[in-house]
């Protein structure tokens, strides 16, 4: 791994030698900085604190649920940490220099896990095994892309997927957890295929088959047959989600949208295919589905408008509980293998995220781990207020508004999700709060149409020929900024990361004039360099969502909107961030708006890491590119007097003594 990642830093890193020579350059071999000033001791202190909450995930609980994995970062990256008791002592038990995920016990046992990491944020994770204490051993090939392991019910060998037959498709392969020899090939498919839950009797192991955000499809396959068969019908063409198996193993509980606009629970009955919805009144979508150990009870999470909501459904009778927990968010979501015992995180917009557990039979939440807040006051942490406006045809887009103390005007960041399909939700940034108590900036986090959680229409807004509506949901945005007294419609910036990073690129190509400056992380600047160049594997799934770039008047079209080509309507200050290794959105899509910036004359921040791939996941990377951001809107947003970026800006100013700044968290998908 070390070895691996040495390698990684060492490599070239594309068009940079192409840097105009009047362009400032820093380069310690890991990050390169161009063009960006020299950070500030005062503002490196201001942050220093806020960059050291925590924040802790629970990942997997013993067989009897008296013990527990998560995640949790003490240094550069996040590594698993082992508690024997509630609020206990937390044994980090992996060290490597690479974020580690999935961690779980192997079934029977306390002291042996798996796990996966990849290297340098390039997303070719591996599984790992360990015995604590011990040296973790690799069960897969070192080189593809591997899931999670999917634990049978005798837990003597787990499921998962990889694209070790050809690269790009992702097959179904078993493992019995003790060597990489073991690894067979069970199911051979070609696309987006992942294990989800086995039958109570080990027999049948269901599979998810992946095609868009708005289509996927259930199977399930006979290990004693090798028949695959088809679960969910051909039509109507519906989303799949969170699935479990009921006591008999001849029924399943799933959670689709197949009936309406929202994903329902339905139970499945296998032999007569008769699907019967067990939240029809529930006008939201059903999220994590959880099956108890007797899969007599089950587990599911509601999106409430952004809100997460816990439900127990008895499978016996229907019965269906609310289980009340401080309003927030819910990550995660499974029982112990022979307790009905459940675990998950919580996290709020104003509390960072921790692990806890819900005994059934007692009713009990207990909370594991207490994650530091490094000393900062919690209770002045900002709750946002969610709103909706009316875009340019009428439609109503939510959006959550952060508002920092005092009368204002507030200068404004309009902060855009990625996906495109993700959701902004009510969840805990330790940089958003810098901003809101630190900088005085007010934070609009909209959902704009092709967002998820507000029904399948509303996802399917932005697709293909329709991509600008979404651009033109910002230009509505601003109007309304432009009513409310408490924000500075002369001060507003946005930022956002890969999708999210090519909204912020078309809102500075459309609506600079109202624009003071922009942060791109991760972000697509032309859709067919984008689709041309990103992983082959992940290439057939996003042309469903942006239109497929072979066909010639889509190409035309993406063309047409890319920020790439409208470069010289950028007229705002700029900054961009990408990692080197990104597989989803190349670096070269930073590489070239940058370029392009560039030669129309103007001036633009870029900093490269070469050891990250789809955004800033190692501590250090991430502190100066926050760093950075916020310098940047001290500079360009807050001064009142600030120009629109000027041909002959000096981009290295000092912090002005009002201490003003700006970071968003790492990009999503």
């Amino acid at each position: 791994m070390r070895l691996l990642t040495l390698l990684l830093l060492l490599a070239p890193a594309g068009a940079l030698a192409d840097t105009p020579p009047d362009v400032s350059v820093v380069d310690d071999g890991v990050l390169r900085l161009e063009d960006t000033p020299e950070i500030p001791a005062e503002l490196r202190e201001r942050y220093r604190r806020y960059n050291e909450i925590r924040w802790s995930s629970w990942r997997a609980l013993s067989d009897d649920g008296q013990e527990m994995l998560i995640t949790t970062r003490f240094g550069e990256t996040s590594q698993v940490h082992h508690l024997q008791t509630p609020l206990g002592a937390r044994q980090q038990i992996t060290f490597f220099d690479e974020p580690v995920r999935s961690p779980q016990f192997v079934p029977g046992r306390t002291d042996r896990v798996v796990f996966t990491a990849d290297i340098g944020g390039n997303e070719q994770a591996q599984i790992w095994r360990m015995d604590l204490p011990g040296t973790p051993v690799l069960l897969t090939d070192g080189t593809n892309r591997h899931g999670a392991p999917v634990w049978n019910p005798a837990g003597d060998a787990f499921a998962f997927s990889s694209t070790a037959r050809n690269g790009v498709d992702f097959d179904i392969w078993t493992s019995d957890g003790e060597t990489a020899a073991s690894a067979a090939l069970l199911v051979e498919r070609e696309g987006y295929w992942s294990p989800g839950a086995w039958s109570p009797d080990g027999t049948q192991l269901l599979l998810r088959q992946y095609v868009s955000s708005t289509e996927s499809h259930v199977w399930r396959h006979d290990l004693a047959s090798g028949k695959t068969t088809r679960v969910s019908p051909k039509k109507p063409i519906a989303a799949y989600g969170g699935a479990a198996w009921g006591a008999d193993g001849k029924t399943l509980l799933i959670a689709s949208d197949r009936g309406g606009e929202f994903m329902e629970l339905y139970r499945v009955d296998l032999k007569k295919n008769k699907w019967a919805s067990l939240t029809a009144d529930i006008p939201w979508n059903v999220e994590s589905v959880a099956a108890a150990p007797g899969h007599e009870l089950l587990a599911f999470t509601v999106n409430e408008d952004g809100w997460q909501s816990l439900f127990l459904l008895d499978l016996d009778t229907d019965e269906r509980t609310r289980v009340e927990l401080p309003k927030g968010q819910i990550h995660g979501l499974g029982f112990a293998r022979a307790a009905d015992v459940l675990g998950f995180s919580l996290s709020g917009p104003a509390r960072t995220g921790d692990a806890f557990t819900y005994d059934v039979a007692t009713a009990a939440l207990t909370r594991w781990t207490r994650s530091e807040t490094a000393g900062l006051d919690a209770s002045a942490f900002v709750t946002p207020e969610l709103v909706r406006f009316e875009s340019f045809d009428g439609l109503q887009v939510p959006a959550w508004v952060y508002k920092p103390a005092g009368p204002g005007p507030h200068p404004v960041v309009i902060d855009i999700h990625g996906g495109p399909e993700g959701q902004a939700r009510p969840w805990f940034s330790a940089s958003r709060q810098f901003q809101l108590l630190e900088s005085g900036l007010a934070v609009v986090v909209p959902n704009v149409r092709g967002s998820r959680g507000y029904g399948k229409s509303y996802l399917k807004l932005d697709n293909g020929f329709l991509r600008e509506d979404s651009v033109k949901d910002i230009g509505a945005l601003l109007d309304w900024i432009a009513t409310q007294p408490e924000l500075d419609e002369g001060r507003v910036a946005v930022q956002g990361g890969s999708y999210g990073g090519y909204m912020v690129l078309a809102s500075l190509v459309h609506y600079g004039d109202r624009l003071r400056a922009g942060v791109d992380t991760v972000g697509i600047s032309n859709f067919v360099t984008f689709l041309e160049n990103t992983k082959e594997y992940r290439r057939d799934v996003r042309r469903v969502e942006y239109g497929d770039e072979r066909d010639p008047k889509m190409r035309a079209f993406q063309e047409a909107i890319a920020p790439s080509n409208h470069a010289d309507e950028i007229r705002s200050a700029l900054l961009v961030g990408h990692g080197a290794n990104d597989p989803r959105v190349p670096v070269g899509e930073a590489e070239q708006i940058v370029a392009a910036v560039r030669k129309n004359g103007r001036r633009a921040w870029y900093v490269m890491a070469r050891n990250e791939g789809h955004g800033f996941g190692k501590k250090s990377n991430r502190e100066t590119f926050t760093l950075l951001r916020e310098l940047f809107y001290a500079t360009f947003l807050v001064p009142e007097d600030a120009d629109l970026v000027p041909e002959d800006a000096d981009l290295a100013p000092d912090v002005p003594p009002h201490d003003r700044t700006d970071d968003p968290d790492a990009a999503t998908d």
